[in-house]
């Protein structure tokens, strides 16, 4: 469990907090929830971070994700006690460290679940029916059934689904009316887990033996950095597809290419990119490629549920409790 580092008793009636500068933050609900003073600031380089962190002597800090959070960003901002960013994951963030300096991190797990499961499930129907390439032939006058690639039927294949939290069992629930089988690689969910929701247990060779087409939802650790290479593409049928909405680094890029290239997928749905915008990224220039920019999160509700639990947390810690989402060493 993470320490809480005490606000100084002469700011406690009026801590101040600062949020990034980004459409994500909406300033009026933590203005409305948090007693403080609460500004906004651009938070998108260590400079600015720690520039707009050391003139507000802020106590809290709340950004999108986009910054990547280490010993070196936060040594030295003594007022600092909390850090708060409205995302799931905190592949950003050196929890470690933050602990180390005594800044609380919490975050937003759970607000954005249906949102990505639904989304990674536009993504597998629409490419496995060509969808944005029979619009755009339609959209320029072309009205032709087979001038597009051949297309095959959902049911009776089976989705791989590469992790299996709270996302990954939403698409799964989904795919329920599908008439699919689903398997799912994860070493830290059991097998009982995955059966309440019509999914079987597999190691990563036996997803790869069994799938059709992936889904993937992995954070991004130092374990699954690069986790689905060449080798599960090499595997799944000339109809398959591949979904990214969990990190694009979990993907291996090049070898998704080269697979493309090869014909020996049929397509990709890609949410998450290694690198975001993908700019001169070559897949988001294929037909064969349906590229949506990290929008899975997003609905005005999912937008309001994260606004609202992170500055639950950041209130929390301002008074001296723990944040119900607080993550310390070793809870990752």
């Amino acid at each position: 469990m993470p320490t809480i580092k005490a606000v100084p008793a002469v700011r406690l009636l009026m801590p101040t907090v600062v949020l990034a500068d980004d459409p994500k933050l909406d300033a009026q609900v933590f203005r409305d929830r948090l007693a403080a003073d609460v500004s906004v600031a651009p938070l998108d380089t260590p400079e600015a971070f720690r520039a707009a962190v050391r003139e507000r002597e802020a106590d809290a800090v709340v950004a999108k994700g986009r910054l990547a959070v280490t010993h070196d960003l936060l040594a030295g901002l003594d007022a600092l006690a909390v850090y708060g960013q409205v995302s799931v994951g905190l592949d950003n963030v050196d929890v470690d460290a933050a602990a180390a300096l005594g800044v609380t991190v919490t975050h937003a797990p759970d607000y954005c679940v249906d949102e990505v499961a639904t989304h990674s499930l536009s993504l597998l129907l629409a490419c496995v029916r060509d969808v944005p390439a029979h619009d755009r032939r339609v959209s320029g006058g072309t009205w032709d059934v087979w001038a597009g690639p051949e297309l095959h039927r959902l049911s009776g294949d089976t989705v791989g689904l590469v992790a299996f939290g709270d996302i990954a069992r939403g698409v799964a629930d989904r795919l329920a009316g599908f008439g699919v089988d689903a398997v799912a690689y994860d070493p830290y969910v059991d097998a009982e887990v995955m059966r309440e929701h019509g999914v079987e247990k597999v190691d990563a060779e036996g997803l790869r033996d069994a799938a059709d087409h992936l889904s993937v939802h992995a954070p991004l650790t130092d374990a699954t950095r690069g986790l689905v290479d060449a080798a599960w593409f090499d595997a799944l049928p000339e109809r398959g597809v591949v979904v990214n909405t969990g990190r694009g680094g979990v993907v291996d890029e090049n070898a998704l290419l080269a697979a493309l290239d090869a014909g020996s997928i049929a397509a990709a749905g890609l949410d998450v990119f290694e690198t975001e915008p993908p700019e001169g990224s070559p897949l988001v220039e294929r037909d064969d490629v349906i590229a949506t920019p990290h929008v899975g999160w997003y609905s005005a509700e999912a937008r309001a549920e994260a606004n609202e639990t992170v500055a639950a947390d950041v209130d929390r810690a301002l008074a001296g409790e723990t944040p119900v989402h607080a993550v310390g060493p070793g809870d990752r």
